[in-house]
């Protein structure tokens, strides 16, 4: 659902919320508690690559907690792309929690809520499936299935999505109108909302236990993403990462978390960059963005889940990818 910020106005975003999208000032990172290898890292990876940064950076404080790391415009409003996926799963879940909806509940996939650009269902040619509450959440946090989105419009409408997302703390995470009530644009969101979101999930207080170990199970799933974060990480490693990434016209954003080796969470991470509009039209590995994510995500790796962390907050199960084995 691809917009930027020369459409905010007229996707009905307000003025000053606009102004903000539109004309973001250079800044430099703060370092609340970053050790100058973080630092130095964050400065050269997002200098090479160019555009403007919208970042925030928390750690595991030993005490269940998470404390901040870089923060570089944190407050300011973007377009989430497909990272506001999660929070759309998150209030398609708490419907799930309040009994309002279940797992196992299906509903039909036809051709007019076939979209394509990103995703699986759009290459099947032929639909009239019966899919799961289940089955196309995992598909639009797996692989960014747009379509997924329109199948959670259908149960969530888009005023119940922002009302959900307002009781739940959050205040610029909104998804937009779009043609009927039940289907939305992507919206906005900021680097601090996104990772606060992130961080209530990995301490699975977001929604209920179970709903956020289906959620993080998912996303550290060994057939997701791995242009950005990921990609220079073992197997093992990857499946400590919880990741999911998004992009649009000039924009390439991911948030995530990382987990340590006895399962519970390290670090959050979000970072959304924009104003690469030479760009624009690479959605590769090669991007200068993603290349940055890349590194970075070694670099805070190493720094933060390699080792135990002594953090009593909820650990999370492993599903480490297997390659199928013909049985």
């Amino acid at each position: 659902m691809p917009v930027n910020r020369r459409s905010a106005l007229a996707l009905g975003l307000g003025g000053a919320a606009a102004a903000v999208l539109g004309t973001a000032a250079p800044a430099a990172a703060s370092a609340d508690s970053a050790p100058a290898s973080v630092q130095d890292a964050f400065a050269a990876q997002t200098s090479r690559a160019g555009g403007t940064w919208y970042v925030k950076v928390l750690r595991a404080d030993g005490a269940g907690g998470f404390a901040p790391v870089l923060s570089l415009r944190q407050h300011d409003i973007v377009y989430g792309a497909s990272v506001q996926k999660l929070a759309v799963a998150a209030t398609v879940l708490d419907k799930v929690d309040r009994g309002l909806l279940s797992l196992s509940q299906k509903v039909t996939l036809d051709a007019g809520t076939v979209l394509d650009g990103s995703g699986l269902y759009f290459h099947q040619t032929v639909w009239g499936d019966q899919i799961t509450v289940a089955g196309f959440l995992t598909a639009m946090l797996l692989v960014s299935d747009n379509t997924a989105v329109r199948l959670c419009g259908a149960l969530v409408p888009t005023a119940e999505i922002n009302e959900i997302l307002a009781a739940k703390g959050f205040t610029h995470t909104r998804v937009e109108p779009g043609s009927t009530p039940n289907r939305f644009f992507l919206g906005t969101t900021t680097p601090h909302e996104m990772t606060d979101l992130l961080a209530r999930l990995a301490n699975k207080t977001l929604l209920s236990p179970a709903s956020c170990e289906f959620m993080l199970g998912i996303l550290r799933g060994g057939s997701g993403y791995h242009d950005g974060v990921r990609r220079d990480m073992s197997s093992d490693e990857r499946d400590r990462v919880a990741t999911k990434h998004g992009a649009f016209d000039d924009a390439r954003h991911e948030a995530g978390i990382m987990f340590d080796a006895t399962g519970a969470p390290a670090a959050v991470y979000g970072f959304f960059a924009d104003g690469m509009e030479a760009d624009a039209e690479n959605y590769g590995g090669t991007h200068p963005a993603v290349r940055a994510h890349a590194l970075l995500g070694r670099v805070l790796f190493d720094r933060y889940a390699r080792e135990r962390v002594a953090n009593p907050a909820a650990r999370t199960a492993s599903r480490p990818f297997r390659p199928y084995n013909g049985n």
